[in-house]
């Protein structure tokens, strides 16, 4: 197309405002998240997160004023897991509330919904 803006983007990674950094570590370490880097504020207490897993990338900031405000669920993140029935005993497990397998039209082989520490949902799929 003529006249097409360049594509220079190429990656993104989503960013969460959080209560609590070091609890939102935590919970996505139980989906096998590892960290990759952290920032301490003045304060002593973790300001932001870099995680990751595989290809799935996520980052966390400390949001001051999040545990006054409600979460609503206009964010969804969307994850895939290799092996969804495991990953969903293992969290079970772990005492994490995970739905029942569903399987919609779009995600035919299964996936299941969770929220994390600060009420985003987390829908997981069945990858390839």
């Amino acid at each position: 197309m003529a006249g097409a803006p360049e594509k220079n983007i190429n990656f993104v990674i989503p960013m969460a405002h959080v209560a609590d950094v070091h609890r939102s570590m935590d919970f996505y370490r139980l989906l096998g998240f590892e960290l990759l880097n952290t920032v301490e504020g003045e304060d002593g207490h973790c300001q932001w997160a870099h995680m990751t897993s595989g290809k799935a990338h996520l980052m966390f900031a400390r949001d001051a004023e999040s545990a006054k405000v409600e979460k609503e669920s206009t964010v969804v993140l969307y994850l895939y897991a290799n092996d969804l029935m495991k990953l969903r005993e293992e969290l079970m497990g772990k005492g994490v509330k995970v739905s029942e397998i569903s399987y919609p039209f779009y995600m035919p082989k299964g996936e299941v919904c969770i929220s994390d520490p600060d009420g985003y949902v987390l829908l997981i799929g069945q990858s390839d």
